[in-house]
């Protein structure tokens, strides 16, 4: 009698533990927009389109009417594209997750619910302990955009911001260096028998990499100093374009700066910027010459920077036209506004699809480093020590 042999293996017999699909509880997000207050602030964190994509998927939106005006858009468009206007900022700030460009004063926080959620920028020099110690009191989760690592390393919306800044300062001076402004009166370009304007550009950052992709494009003649090889040779091969590099040596630099028409600074230091470029070297520049200090929003890297205004950019000394405005992407704020969108909308997107901000930071590396508090603990290591607070390490927390 021949032997019958089952298809089932052994183990496949034996008693086996039932696999159960956990399907994950999406979240309806309920996010405020509230009209940026603080000076010269124009940008907005969501466009109309962004703001048709969130409410297709069936999240609340409330925006403060006005709030899209510095950037061109109507509450009309808002409205049409599902939001609810209101008039009352208060009830804005009532609502779960708050989306601003600009931290919210301790005002603004007063009038958030505890346990909310706010995503905005954190401008860590500007802010002071009480700013925190309010947080922590209402016990909020706070990401800052501008802390938020993508899987490559990248900072996206302060590469973003500051690709539109490098952008701007080329631009800027461009029209800075008219005889109606005060310039000696050259055309930023290349016109056939004409001499090419000089550029000098401190820095071989995101800022000064876009800063001489545009300034070349104008015809320009460029040279680029910082004291990173590494930067330099990054900005020489993603320019594919020969251009003048070297390291900061001040009789290099001396030499260049007098022969130039524009110098960009465009230098970012850990703490405040360094000065580069001392006032005996400003005073040696050509008259008519234009500074675009795109450092100043962290002290600046001309030692005769100061502060102004986008109402009054500039002024002079030794004869040299000064810009030295801070958060130059806000003088182009639409663009500004459609870049800042592009960026949040996958990340609430992604926290509604994890069924909330809980489970979205567990899983989202990228949320996580933008984290700085987490239910009213602070989970930022530099606030912590630039402020003497007490810290918790956030993957302690969400585990």
């Amino acid at each position: 009698m021949s032997k019958q042999f089952s298809p089932f293996s052994k183990e496949e017999l034996l008693p086996q533990e039932e696999m159960l699909e956990v399907k994950k509880q999406k979240g309806e997000l309920f996010i405020g927009i509230p009209k940026e207050t603080h000076l010269q602030e124009k940008r907005i964190c969501l466009t109309p389109d962004a703001v048709a994509a969130l409410t297709n998927h069936g999240h609340r939106i409330v925006l403060e009417s006005g709030a899209g005006d510095g950037s061109n858009y109507s509450d009309t468009e808002y409205s049409e594209a599902g939001a609810k206007i209101s008039y009352s900022t208060e009830e804005v700030f009532g609502c779960n997750l708050i989306l601003k460009v600009e931290p919210p004063t301790i005002k603004e926080i007063g009038w958030m619910n505890p346990q909310s959620t706010l995503f905005s920028a954190l401008q860590l020099k500007t802010q002071n302990k009480k700013y925190f110690e309010t947080l922590a009191k209402k016990r909020i989760t706070a990401i800052a955009f501008d802390f938020i690592t993508d899987e490559h390393g990248v900072f996206p919306v302060v590469k973003s911001l500051s690709e539109i800044a490098g952008i701007s300062s080329v631009l800027i001076a461009a029209e800075l260096m008219t005889n109606n402004n005060g310039g000696n009166g050259l055309l930023f370009g290349n016109i056939g028998g004409v001499p090419p304007s000089d550029v000098v550009i401190l820095g071989a950052g995101t800022v000064g990499e876009f800063a001489a992709r545009s300034a070349l494009g104008l015809g320009a003649r460029v040279k680029v100093f910082d004291n990173s090889i590494t930067k330099l040779r990054r900005l020489q091969q993603n320019l594919n374009s020969p251009v003048y590099t070297s390291t900061i040596q001040p009789k290099t630099l001396q030499k260049a700066l007098m022969r130039c028409d524009i110098a960009i600074g465009a230098v970012r230091g850990k703490t405040r910027t360094p000065i580069i470029v001392n006032e005996e070297m400003v005073e040696q520049m050509k008259d008519g010459s234009v500074v675009v200090d795109v450092s100043i929003d962290s002290g600046g890297c001309f030692e005769t920077s100061e502060i102004t205004t986008h109402k009054k950019p500039t002024f002079t000394k030794h004869g040299v036209i000064h810009y030295c405005v801070p958060n130059i992407p806000s003088r182009y704020s639409r663009t500004a506004s459609l870049s800042i969108s592009n960026i949040f909308t996958p990340y609430l997107l992604d926290i509604a699809e994890e069924g909330g901000i809980e489970n979205a930071v567990r899983f989202n590396k990228s949320l996580r480093k933008g984290m700085y508090f987490y239910h009213g603990i602070l989970t930022n290591r530099a606030v912590a020590d630039w402020f003497n607070l007490p810290f918790r390490d956030i993957n302690l927390l969400i585990i």
